[in-house]
Parts: structure tokens; C-alpha cells; sequence
């Protein structure tokens, strides 16, 4: 895991000026790669690149990137891991396209293909986590790619006659061509979701390359578009078209099998490793595969919270105990986790308003003090229906059908002016929904009528917002786990978790967003998945083998902090101070009125508006830091 950062512009720079602006870009976000950097330009041509690194395999100087080619035709700056580099190296000798190594570094093994092979091909042939930037000499074109599930972040854009691109938007901002300009329309989709879809960013003219994509640009090309190498639509069209169609006992063992080799690839490390554990199904899972397949006891983490109701630290330690793992355990105080809140805007190089991303930096923090590599279970509720919207949405949509949708819509809009818990007021909004989809769209957003909020602004389209090309998904269910794979996984869980690990230097990897993974469980019919009422069945019935079945059955819980509270107690005079009503108005991106009509009834404890808040706070923190 490591990062990277550059410009190409068709006015050429200066040597001495192209190599300053590189190693700023390169300081920008040290705390990706700390073990050493890079820089790389050419300044005929106008093209930069700047690398950080976080040594993980190939500790040697044989890893450094940018990486040249043999051939001296291709420059490589690569982020991620690449876990079947082996097997790579292997194909290529077996073709006859030997090569003289300079080391093992899985970035040698990805450029060498890249060269020999092309672009198509080596995507298809790779398998793990990656964003990288290749320059390629001869033709003066860059190419930018992203991983297939979209694990690391790549931020990409014209500005001016600039184009710049990085693994954080920090990067981006110290170069000189930088324009700043708040974007908004995306800023409507931050208090939608909470989190800022791709393909957009809080600047304007900044994007983010979408999963599975790639990008090819020639000098002053601004017409270049992103394309898929891979498309989680098809691989749902695929599984609808080729069910998985053998016993539930046969759907076990190939997952096992499956998640084994996932596994497997991703222990390789030339550095410690572990793997988060809060004794909840996914998780656990991965920590008793992990286990079963190394010598050594496996080092496992979590952390505690004093207040019982967000504490699910004994049930890891149960977890734990069971198979018997190295286990280490942090039980923070309310003060531990609050002082983290104003290094968020650091920690996130936009806003970004999931309030988990502060137990998940501290137990990023906590496990970077003994390893550099940490395995956890993302993923699992996503693509084998873990949440409970998936179980109840079905029901609720049954039971508004029978009631006429302006019966429905006019007694909302009468009860709406008044002040309700939030979950009364997610209950007004879903009264009004006309479909299955606007359903669902209402419930994954957290202020409905976005434009009355941020000034200026008409909200863009999004994934939720015009899901259409998503209706042959006819299960309601698999509709909603489809498109939380492309969206809120990608873009908020992921996001959460990279940002909290990298701020600490700690690669983060991701056992069942293997894609091989991924296409067996888009296979699965629904009830391997939800059964009984009960989601991810097939994931709890292979935990079971390992791990008995009382210590990881019970309801779901989130990693969630007493956001509510907070924000009435220790936060509020944080909070205050960026919802000053002279500042809102100076600042003038928000409608004044609304917020602080919004941060009164928080306060007044008449209702809990701590999630709409949250959204708007974290982007004024992250202003403040601009």
C-alpha cells in the first residue's frame, strides 16, 4: 500500500521547478509511504510522477517506484497489492518472455506485464487491490486504472491546462495549476449520503476513476473518458443467467475453498500481519481461515468502548479465545475517541461523514503499533445480504403498496414540520416513496431535499437517484445488495477504512472482495444468502465450522459511536463554532436558516439530528482546514 501523485501539462516546466512540485506533491501524503519516495518527469513532455512507499513485499531498493521498464518505454507509480504476482512471473517465463528480475516485488511482476502483455490483458490477468499511472514514453499518452472493486482511491482532473491526478486530493492541492473550486452539486450528494459518490469529488473539475475503470489521455486530451475492464453488472447478468445450482452443503465448500485462496494470496507479506476482529460474522471468518492456514498464532485487534451499548469487544475476545489467535484489545475513553474528531479533515482529503471512521482510525492506530499489514471483513453484508434494510425493505414495500401513494405522500407532508425522532422522520419520508427504488433511496438518505440546503446548487444524478439500468435485477433484495456494491461499498465503507489505515501508515486488506469471491456469491441464489429472516447465511454456516454458533449470533451492530450525545455534551462547543450563524453566512454555501433550525432541535433533545448534522460539520471542519 503506498500512494502516488502527478501532473501532465503540454506547457513544460522547468526540470528544477517539475522535480519541487513533485516532492511537495509527494510530502502531501507521506503518511501512505513513509519507508521512502520518488520522483520521476519528463520534461519535454510535460509529465511528472511522484511515489510514496510503504514497503510491504521486496523490502529492497529492487521495489522502488516509479519504476522504469526494462524496455525504458514504460513508467510505473502503483498503489496496492497485486497478490498473484507469482503466478505472474510464472506465465510470463512459461511464454517464453523470460526476464532477467531485479527482485520480487509484485510492482516489478505488474510492469513487466503491462509491457509485454498491454493494458487488456494484464487487468484481466491481475488479481488484487490497485490504482496506478503509466506513462508511456513512446506514444506521450498516461494511463490511470483502479482496482475491480474499487479499493484504492484515485482522484483524477483537468485544471486549467493542467491535468493532475493522485491517491489524495492533498496532493493534488499543493500543485500550482490548483484551482479549488468547491463543487456544490457534489457537496448536495455529501448530505444525501453522507459520503461523496464516485465519479465525484467536493472540487470541481476533480473526478474519481469508478471501480473496475481505466482512463487513457493524451497530451491536452480532455475528452478522454474512463472505461470498464470490469463491470459488476455483467457479473450480476452472469450469475442471474448461470445460478449456482448445487446443494447448500456444495455452496459451503466452495466458498471455503474460494475465500482460502483468497486468503492465502493476501497473507503474503514480507512485513507483520494481522487482522482486525470484532467478533462479528465476517470478520470472524476470516480470522478463523487465517488461522487454520498459518504455523503461528495470528495477531487479531479490536477495541472496546466504556458504554456497554457500542461495546463489542467481549465478543471478539470470545471469538478470539475460541481459535485461540494473539489477541490485543484497546478499551478507549470517550476522550480517546473525541480527540480525534478535529484531525478528520487531515485524516479525510474531503468531507466525509460516517461517523465509524473514528473508532476505525483508532483501531488502525492500535494495530499499527505490532503489524503493517491488517486483514478485515468488509464486504460481507454487501454480497451476502448482512443488513437489515435487506430483510424488512421487502415487507415495508408490501405494506405501503396496500395503501394509496397520495393517502401516504399527504399525511407525510402534514407531519413533517414537526419536530420527531430521527427514526420518525425516516419513517414521514418512506411514507411518501412512489417505488421499490425511491424507496430504498429514501431510506439511504440522510436530508431529503438537498437543494434548500446548499445554495446555489441542483443535486446531480447518482446511482440511487436513477438506478435504472439496474432493473433486471428483479429481487428486490438482490436490487438493493447490487447496488450497495457499487456504491456505498465502494465509496463510503472503503473509503473509511483506507483513510483511517493509511493516516497510519497500515495497509488494509480486503479477503472477500476478491473478485473470484465476489462472482461466486453473485451465482448464489438468494436464500444461501437470506434465509430465515437472516442474512448471510452461507457466510455463517461456513463460520460455524470453526467457530460455535452462540458466539457470533446475535444482532447486527454497526461500529457506532453516541454521535447524539456527543454533539449535546463534550462536541458541542466544537460544533458551535462551525455553526456560527455569522460564519454560515460569510461562508455562504449553506442556507443558515435550515441549519440552524437543524442544530436547535439537535440540542433541545425534542429529536436526533446528529446524522444531518454530521454532514454538514465535517465539511466545515474540513473548510476550516483548507
Amino acid at each position: 500500500m503506498c500512494g502516488f501523485a502527478g501532473f501532465f501539462r503540454s506547457a513544460r516546466f522547468a526540470a528544477d521547478d517539475s522535480t519541487a512540485i513533485l516532492r511537495k506533491q509527494s510530502l502531501a501524503i507521506k503518511h501512505r509511504g513513509p519507508d521512502s519516495d520518488g520522483v520521476w518527469c519528463d520534461d519535454v513532455t510535460g509529465f511528472g510522477v511522484a511515489h510514496r512507499r510503504l514497503s510491504i513485499s521486496d523490502l529492497s531498493l529492487a521495489g522502488h517506484q516509479p519504476m522504469v521498464s526494462q524496455c525504458g518505454r514504460y513508467i510505473l507509480a502503483f498503489n496496492g497489492e497485486i497478490y498473484n504476482h507469482g503466478e505472474l512471473r510464472n506465465r510470463l517465463e512459461q511464454e517464453g518472455q523470460g526476464n532477467t528480475w531485479r527482485g520480487h516485488s509484485d510492482t516489478e511482476a505488474l510492469l513487466t506485464c503491462l509491457a509485454r502483455w498491454g493494458l487488456d490483458r494484464t487487468l484481466q490477468a491481475c488479481v488484487g487491490m490497485f490504482a496506478f499511472a503509466l506513462w508511456d514514453r513512446q506514444d506521450r499518452t498516461l494511463t490511470l486504472a483502479r482496482d475491480r472493486m474499487g479499493e484504492k482511491p484515485l482522484y483524477w482532473g483537468w485544471q486549467g491546462q493542467t491535468l493532475l491526478f493522485g491517491s489524495e486530493l492533498k496532493a493534488l492541492r499543493v500543485h500550482p495549476d490548483f484551482q479549488g473550486m468547491i463543487d456544490r452539486e457534489a457537496l448536495t450528494l455529501l448530505l444525501r449520503y453522507n459520503y461523496i459518490p464516485a465519479p465525484y469529488s467536493i472540487y470541481r473539475g476533480i473526478r474519481k476513476l469508478p471501480a473496475g475503470h481505466y482512463v487513457v489521455i493524451a497530451a491536452g486530451d480532455r475528452d478522454a473518458m474512463p472505461r470498464p475492464f470490469w463491470d459488476y453488472r455483467n457479473v450480476v447478468r452472469a450469475g442471474l443467467e448461470t445460478p449456482f445450482t448445487g446443494t447448500d452443503g456444495q455452496a459451503i465448500d466452495e466458498l471455503e475453498a474460494r475465500l482460502m485462496t483468497s486468503i492465502q494470496g493476501q497473507r503474503v507479506a514480507d512485513v507483520p500481519l494481522g487482522a482486525f476482529l470484532s467478533g462479528g460474522i465476517d470478520s470472524s471468518l476470516v480470522v478463523a481461515l487465517m488461522q487454520r492456514q498459518a504455523s503461528q498464532r495470528v495477531n487479531t485487534y479490536a477495541i472496546g468502548f466504556q458504554d456497554k451499548a457500542f461495546d463489542e469487544a467481549v465478543h471478539a475476545r470470545a471469538v478470539a479465545d475460541h481459535l485461540d489467535t494473539d489477541h490485543a484489545e484497546l478499551y478507549v475513553t470517550e476522550q480517546d475517541a473525541l480527540a480525534i474528531v478535529p484531525e478528520l479533515p487531515r485524516i479525510y482529503c474531503e468531507p466525509f461523514a460516517d461517523s465509524s471512521q473514528i473508532p476505525t482510525f483508532l483501531v488502525s492506530r492500535m494495530a499499527r503499533q505490532r503489524v503493517t499489514v491488517a486483514l478485515s471483513g468488509d464486504g460481507g453484508d454487501e454480497l451476502f445480504g448482512g443488513y437489515t434494510p435487506y430483510q424488512f425493505m421487502p415487507r415495508l414495500w408490501g405494506w405501503l403498496r396496500m395503501v394509496p401513494a397520495p393517502l401516504r405522500q399527504g399525511v407525510a407532508a402534514l407531519l413533517a414540520p414537526l419536530p420527531v425522532p430521527q427514526r420518525i422522520e425516516k419513517l414521514l419520508a418512506i411514507l411518501g416513496a412512489a417505488s421499490r427504488e425511491d424507496l430504498y433511496f429514501r431510506v439511504r438518505s440522510h436530508w431529503m431535499n438537498t437543494e434548500s440546503v446548499v445554495l446555489g446548487a441542483n443535486e446531480p444524478d447518482s446511482l440511487l437517484r436513477n438506478p435504472g439500468e439496474w432493473r433486471f435485477v428483479e429481487s428486490f433484495e438482490a436490487w438493493m445488495m447490487s447496488l450497495d456494491v457499487c456504491g456505498y461499498m465502494p465509496d463510503d465503507i472503503l473509503v473509511k477504512v483506507d483513510r483511517a489505515a493509511m493516516a497510519n501508515s497500515l495497509e488494509t486488506r480486503v479477503p472477500l472482495l476478491d473478485h473470484r469471491v465476489v462472482e461466486f456469491a453473485a451465482r448464489l441464489p438468494l436464500s444461501m444468502k437470506i434465509r430465515g429472516g437472516q442474512g448471510k447465511w452461507v457466510l455463517r454456516q461456513l463460520l460455524y465450522r470453526y467457530v460455535p454458533q452462540s458466539l457470533v449470533d446475535r444482532p447486527k451492530a454497526g461500529f457506532a459511536v453516541p454521535l447524539g450525545s456527543w454533539l449535546r455534551g463534550p462536541l458541542r462547543e466544537w460544533a458551535e463554532d462551525l455553526l456560527q450563524e455569522s460564519r454560515l453566512l460569510q461562508e455562504g454555501y449553506f442556507n443558515t436558516k435550515r441549519v440552524r433550525e437543524t442544530w436547535r432541535e439537535h440540542l433541545s433533545g425534542r429529536a436526533d439530528r446528529s446524522s444531518k448534522l454530521w454532514s454538514i460539520l465535517m465539511f466545515q471542519a474540513w473548510l476550516a482546514d483548507q
